[in-house]
């Protein structure tokens, strides 16, 4: 059994998801760990689920906490929340902990770096696996830095000394407690698991296609650039009546939603900009996840529609420019405008601008109805329309979960080979 760890919202989980379906294909039995709401959508792809009963209500953690955390902008705003985060992180070691019992190998998401530690602990494989790229490199800053820090080689490897630091600083403070308690003492090289992955023959993967960030050459042979992780629907999504009509009711509209980003008190500011910013640019609007909106004619509310379905019969899509969101916009094909909130989404946003296929990035701080119009004028011409659409021809021709998967398999079989060789 293989077991993977992830976390975070459905955007998140997703990507696993499309490993766990890759591992499932090669004949290995795989399952899913991570939060309990999330059950339905698991087991909707087929795959085998493991619920982790922990979620912030329940861990005592205040909403405006979270709320906090999921918008800090910059470095220290970032490490101050990740600090206050500790003890939601407490309980969750737990949860993880018996998730691990019983798995011939770990696939771990970098923020739940008790995977690393519990393979060790069950003479087993781990396998770090990454949705953006994060190990050491001097060629570019890591994903919170980028764009905002100059491109050069020591403040580079800097940049990810940072990012390595506050993904173990969200784990690793509530990691060792609890294993003192377990096992009387910590285990052997406690720290930092990410580089180790490097001078062991324990893979690292890292979610990210070679045309929106190409691997870099000073990286070791044992992290695995393999494409985007993208899951396979179960079955051809089956719009309502409402969506469909809308979409040949006129010119293809334009997407708007953030996710988790977009809180119930965003609905009067940020909701309302988006509906005046959609009606200076003369657009039409699919408006996701901001219920509560009043919408004029020529926009139309929707929730729970697959991006790999919506995104490609959109003129543009904006969001705020999660890794996978943002993955999933360049894949359809059309032109980008992010707005970024926090963390590792500036970097997308920049990306997708020098990259020609999306518009300067539009902080929401920064975010009115005219400069939203702007951004949309710009995404939508025919210069940025061509290189979105060349940039999704390159992606499809990745295929990152599967050789992601086969990564993950051949782990798996070096270890049941020692294995033999030693009993």
């Amino acid at each position: 059994m293989i077991t993977i760890l992830c976390s975070g919202t459905r955007g998140d989980v997703q990507p696993y998801l499309a490993l766990a379906q890759e591992l499932q294909k090669l004949g290995l039995a795989t399952r899913i760990a991570t939060n309990h709401d999330f059950e339905a959508f698991v087991r909707g792809y087929g795959l085998d689920f493991y619920p982790i009963a922990v979620d912030f209500a329940s861990a005592g953690v205040d909403p405006e906490m979270v709320r906090q955390a999921q918008r800090a902008d910059n470095l220290l705003k970032m490490v101050g929340t990740f600090q206050k985060m500790k003890a939601y992180g407490v309980h969750m070691v737990q949860a993880y902990h018996e998730a691990c019992l019983g798995s011939d190998a770990l696939v771990y998401h970098p923020g739940l770096t008790i995977g690393y530690f519990m393979a060790q602990q069950l003479g087993i494989p781990s396998i770090l696996a990454s949705p953006f790229p994060l190990h050491r490199t001097s060629l570019r800053p890591s994903v919170v830095l980028y764009g905002k820090a100059p491109n050069w080689g020591p403040i580079n490897r800097l940049s990810y000394g940072a990012l390595q630091g506050m993904l173990w600083m969200a784990s690793g403070a509530s990691l060792a407690p609890f294993w003192k308690q377990k096992y009387g003492k910590l285990p052997p090289g406690f720290g930092q698991p990410f580089e180790k992955h490097t001078t062991t023959r324990l893979p690292a993967l890292a979610s990210c296609s070679e045309f929106v960030f190409s691997r870099p050459t000073d990286w070791n042979a044992n992290v695995h650039q393999t494409g985007y992780w993208f899951v396979e629907e179960p079955e051809a999504y089956q719009p309502s009546a409402e969506l469909t009509e809308f979409l040949s009711a006129g010119e293809k509209p334009v997407y708007v939603g953030f996710g988790s980003m977009f809180h119930k008190g965003d609905t009067e500011t940020v909701g309302r900009t988006v509906v005046e910013g959609l009606l200076l640019a003369g657009k039409r609007g699919v408006i996701n996840g901001m219920s509560g909106l009043k919408l004029p004619e020529g926009m139309l509310a929707v929730e729970g529609v697959p991006h790999s379905w919506l995104f490609p019969r959109m003129a543009a899509v904006c969001h705020h420019g999660g890794a996978g969101t943002s993955a999933a916009g360049f894949r359809a094909g059309v032109p980008s405008v992010i707005v970024p909130f926090a963390l590792d989404q500036f970097a997308w946003a920049q990306r997708a601008f020098e990259l020609g296929v999306g518009s300067p990035p539009l902080p929401v701080k920064k975010l009115t109805a005219a400069k939203l119009a702007e951004a949309l004028n710009l995404a939508l011409q025919t210069r940025v329309i061509t290189a979105a659409a060349e940039l999704a021809r390159a992606i499809a021709t990745e295929h990152g979960a599967r050789d992601g998967a086969r990564v993950i398999a051949a782990s798996l079989a070096t270890a049941r080979e020692a294995s033999k060789f030693h009993a």
